[in-house]
């Protein structure tokens, strides 16, 4: 790797313009991964955004060097000054906000409005972490006991950084996610090592970027651009003691075979149902539905996988869904009419194509959209979805609204908990009765009741159940997510 401390630019993609560069930061420096350079296309132009020098192993072995050369001092670094690092990283992400959102629609082809949203999430991740170091508190408990002769005792159990944190965040939300777990794992006194995905490159090295300008001192944070192989060693290394990921489940499962004897925080896939019962307030659930199967292209982990229907309201349900759906604009996501833009990669064009094509070859039809024009996949829905369908057990990742049929909520219960996932749901009901028991049947570690599935809650607990992932991130979990416990015990002497 070659070191500078020259900032590499960020600014790119515009008409004319050169490809933003990306490259990577290591021990306070901001570097040249020792691997091949490689380019991110626009998926909705397919021009060079960016081009990225990609780390190789060599590179996370520096990386996470430099991670536990700094743990100690991190660690004993005040809580204030910790919190005071992240608010200014808060900050002067927000004043690049425009810069970033615009990034975030080239490499990925997101609405501009989207990637604004997305940004923003980011920020307030940001800040909020930076709290996470003020309320990092312990608690102590007494072992008195009515016993003669015992000792009495004082236990206290504080939270310590867990040490070396290797970092792996998605495409999909490229500034909000690697914040979520960027934030509090410094918050918390780790140190981390950091891949943002091959896919935006250029929206990490602006969250790089402003990291570092906020502070943070070297071998603190350190970035790594690069594949799949990078992210590999940076979880196998014997030097990181934790990963944190979110990503696909078949990713998930193979970091927990490999990883080792580590803490884990795994974010995972989702198949996410919304349930429509009959006493529902069907605009509202239709727009619910829009936003959770169309936000982002569909292609969020918490979107509206499957919509499931009661059989009285089925019809009037898909008919006001069509109608809806043919209102939404398909384009160019720096345009502002535009409310959905092209899929950002290859592979979720083919599995939302092979999902489709299973689902009707099985006798599925479809009712509104389903062509698409290279990347740019129009807003689809399919009536007669059954549970023996691939579109209805594994997560599509793209804009598609399966929609199945059922009796009773007892029914609706069973469809909904019948896949590998649990990370999502919704409930639309005017019935407290069935909310109450839809919201506490259906296996998933959120529920809405009368809120889309991409409802987001910066205060809430966030995670899932089954193979969505392991542990819990943001409100009052992610201290937990970032630190261990350790009990010290005094002993006071006798009674």
């Amino acid at each position: 790797m070659s070191a500078t401390s020259e900032t590499p630019t960020s600014e790119g993609g515009a008409p004319g313009a050169s490809p933003a560069v990306a490259r990577c930061h290591i021990d306070g420096h901001w570097v040249d991964g020792a691997g091949d350079t490689a380019e991110r296309r626009s998926p909705a132009t397919n021009t060079v955004v960016t081009r990225m020098t990609c780390a190789t192993p060599g590179d996370v072995d520096a990386a996470v060097a430099a991670a536990r050369r700094a743990r100690h001092d991190w660690a004993n670094t005040a809580a204030l000054r910790r919190a005071e690092i992240l608010h200014r990283a808060a900050g002067l992400l927000r004043e690049r906000k425009e810069e970033a959102a615009r990034l975030i629609s080239l490499e990925m082809g997101k609405t501009y409005a989207e990637s604004l949203e997305d940004v923003e999430y980011g920020a307030d991740d940001l800040d909020f972490s930076a709290e996470d170091a003020i309320r990092n508190a312990g608690q102590v408990a007494a072992t008195n006991t009515t016993e003669p002769g015992t000792k009495r005792k004082r236990i206290l159990t504080i939270n310590v950084p867990v040490g070396v944190a290797a970092l792996l965040s998605p495409w999909n939300f490229p500034i909000a996610i690697p914040c979520e777990l960027l934030g509090p794992a410094l918050a918390c006194g780790n140190t981390v090592v950091w891949k943002p995905s091959e896919a935006s490159p250029a929206s990490g090295q602006l969250l790089a970027e402003v990291l570092v300008a906020a502070g943070l001192p070297a071998g603190v944070f350190n970035c790594l651009q690069g594949a799949g192989d990078v992210g590999a060693r940076m979880v196998t290394h014997p030097g990181t003691d934790m990963v944190g990921f979110v990503g696909s489940t078949a990713t998930g499962e193979h970091i927990s075979r490999s990883a080792g004897v580590k803490k884990l925080l795994l974010e995972l896939g989702g198949n996410g149902p919304l349930v429509v019962m009959d006493d529902a307030d069907l605009d509202k659930a239709v727009e619910a539905t829009v936003t959770g199967a169309f936000y982002c292209g569909g292609q969020v982990c918490t979107a509206a996988e499957r919509v499931l229907v009661h059989d009285a309201v089925h019809d009037a349900y898909v008919e006001k869904l069509v109608a809806r759906t043919a209102r939404v604009r398909l384009g160019d996501p720096l345009d502002p009419a535009t409310d959905m833009g092209p899929l950002a990669i290859a592979s979720s064009l083919e599995k939302t194509r092979a999902h489709l094509d299973d689902a009707v070859g099985k006798g599925a039809r479809i009712v509104a959209g389903g062509a698409h024009d290279g990347l740019y996949h129009e807003p689809t829905v399919i009536v007669g979805v059954t549970s023996d369908m691939d579109i209805a057990q594994e997560e599509t990742f793209g804009p598609v609204v399966p929609i199945m049929r059922f009796a009773d909520r007892d029914e609706a219960v069973r469809v909904a908990n019948e896949t590998k996932y649990g990370l999502t749901g919704a409930v639309f009901t005017e019935s407290m009765s069935h909310a109450w028991f839809l919201a506490e049947g259906i296996e998933c570690g959120t529920v809405h009741v009368n809120e889309t599935t991409n409802h987001w809650e910066l205060l809430a607990p966030f995670g899932g159940m089954k193979q969505s992932g392991v542990g819990r991130i943001l409100g009052d979990q992610s201290v937990a997510a970032f630190t261990n416990p350790k009990q010290i015990t005094f002993e006071l002497g006798d009674r």
